[in-house]
């Protein structure tokens, strides 16, 4: 495995622990409001680490889609509505003006995408361990 991906995965992990500390200690919506930044910032390593871990393979992507597309047909999970759902409230969370909306995806965060996150780091970590 190249340092580049080790690094990207001990960064994801880093950023899946922050994203849960947050969900922990949330008590208004300014704490939703950091939920929800930290979700960003996990999803985005999310899918940059899928790239370099595909790419180790020999499976190329270039978009979040691209990537979550292919890390479904090798296997590391086996429902991909989760995250492309994932993927479009991340992109949604740059236009969000209102908190109706923001506490949609913030309970979308803490009741789907945490544990989805997790266990599809879990999966990575388990394919690495396999080669």
């Amino acid at each position: 495995m190249k340092n580049e991906l080790k690094y990207s995965i001990s960064k994801l992990k880093e950023a899946i622990i922050r994203l849960e500390e947050g969900l922990r200690i949330v008590k208004d919506e300014l704490g939703e409001d950091g939920v929800i930044q930290r979700f960003e910032f996990t999803f985005e390593l999310l899918w940059k680490t899928l790239k370099l871990f595909l790419d180790d393979r020999g499976i190329l992507c270039k978009s979040p889609k691209d990537c979550l597309k292919a890390a479904f047909r090798y296997g590391l999970f086996s429902d991909d509505e989760i995250y492309l759902n994932m993927l479009v409230d991340r992109n949604n969370t740059t236009h969000i003006y209102n908190h109706e909306d923001s506490r949609v995806i913030y309970l979308r965060i803490k009741n789907e995408y945490a544990n989805a996150i997790n266990l599809l780091y879990k999966s990575i970590e388990k394919k690495i361990e396999e080669d």
